[in-house]
């Protein structure tokens, strides 16, 4: 998963990506959370760096779980839920990563895609997840990506990107 692939962009499923990120990543969550889908059905392939995506996606669901293992009270085995959905938004693909967790204070929203700002404890994170993410989906692909938060109450993190990278499209209209 974390070692780049070629150096072009591929035609891929983002449904059966993520499910077999989801599967890579369960001993991230299993413990902790419910990962439910809600996978739009007859999702148009998606021309991306895949690998690049599901590591994104990783990153994204390793966050959740540990925002919901955060939130948890002590004693408890109650487990939190993580919700990762896609979308046609016809020239987009939507992928919202959501969870039950604790959130992200407003006083930090603005950094927490900063290399190296991070909110874990000292050895247990390197402030580069959120970067790397943001780097991949805007800068790689053209893409978007943002959270919308409620501290206490959980996070949601929406990834918007291009169905066609934008030289391609450009290239089909004139041929």
């Amino acid at each position: 998963f974390s070692h780049p692939g070629s150096k072009e962009q591929e035609s891929a499923d983002l449904n059966q990506a993520i499910q077999n990120t989801i599967t890579v990543a369960s001993n991230e969550w299993k413990y902790f959370a419910d990962v439910e889908t809600e996978f739009a059905e007859n999702l148009p392939p998606v021309s991306c760096f895949v690998q690049e995506i599901n590591q994104v996606v990783l990153n994204l669901i390793v966050n959740a779980a540990h925002a919901i293992e955060q939130a948890k009270p002590e004693g408890s085995d109650e487990k939190g839920t993580i919700t990762i959905s896609t979308r046609d938004l016809g020239n987009e693909a939507e992928i919202k990563v959501s969870d039950t967790g604790c959130g992200v204070p407003e006083e930090i929203r603005d950094r927490i895609f900063d290399p190296f700002f991070t909110t874990k404890a000292v050895g247990k994170g390197t402030g580069q997840g959120l970067a790397m993410a943001y780097r991949t989906v805007v800068e790689q692909h053209q893409g978007r990506l943002w959270v919308d938060s409620v501290d206490g109450e959980g996070s949601t993190f929406t990834i918007v990107l291009p169905y066609k990278p934008k030289g391609q499209v450009a290239e089909e209209v004139a041929a």
